[in-house]
């Protein structure tokens, strides 16, 4: 089992694995593409892109080491005064690869290895094809805010209403001063009677009174 191996060593020993990758790191230098199998080119791809972001650097140095791993003195110039320069702005991910289908006979996984700012075809493309409006959509916090800031303002009238309501209750208690007036007549009524009543019974009194001194 080869569980956590990152080098694929592609059925090949360490000397010839390193001459084929700097043969193919070269052409790809040169012309800015070439055809491969996807496991090659994914070897060359983490190769090759080191020593992109190393031409960045034009210097002696520099380029002593991009030399040691190309071995190829036309590479090397081109990698620095035509290469390094297109890439300048781009942070990395230099190259790109593009699946073309099975090879015949041993139905290997083929690819198209290239660098990416010289693919005419995919740049022209890129800005012929019209901007899409982005919309951003608004927060929902700002209106939740301003519905909570407007919420007072509508209790506000309501509680006015409510302190007006017992002042029209006050105005009504005018007809109740009206109403204790029959209770007091009723009262006289009742006077009255009572006193009707103590003269009736004075007056069978007063007779009896007389019928006894008429006896006598």
């Amino acid at each position: 089992m080869r569980h956590q191996k990152a080098v694929n060593h592609l059925g090949r020993t360490s000397a010839h694995r390193k001459a084929m990758l700097a043969n193919m790191a070269s052409s790809l230098v040169m012309h800015k593409r070439i055809n491969t199998t996807l496991a090659k080119a994914k070897a060359l791809r983490s190769y090759v892109e080191p020593l992109i972001t190393k031409a960045k650097e034009d210097s002696t140095a520099s380029r002593r080491l991009v030399f040691s791993y190309l071995q190829d003195k036309a590479a090397v110039t081109e990698l620095f005064r035509e290469v390094s320069v297109k890439v300048a702005n781009r942070p990395g991910g230099y190259t790109r690869i593009l699946k073309t289908g099975f090879r015949l006979g041993d139905n290997a996984d083929m690819c198209i290895i290239e660098l990416v700012d010289y693919n005419q075809a995919l740049l022209a493309a890129k800005e012929a094809a019209p901007k899409k409006a982005t919309r951003r959509r608004r927060s929902t916090k700002k209106t939740d805010e301003t519905v909570v800031a407007e919420a007072p303002k509508v209790v506000a009238p309501k509680a006015k209403t409510k302190d007006k309501a017992p002042v029209v209750e006050e105005t009504v208690v005018a007809p109740v001063e009206e109403k204790v007036e029959p209770v007091v007549a009723e009262e006289t009524t009742a006077v009255v009677e009572d006193t009707a009543v103590a003269e009736s019974t004075d007056e069978p009194a007063a007779e009896a009174k007389e019928e006894t001194e008429d006896n006598q």
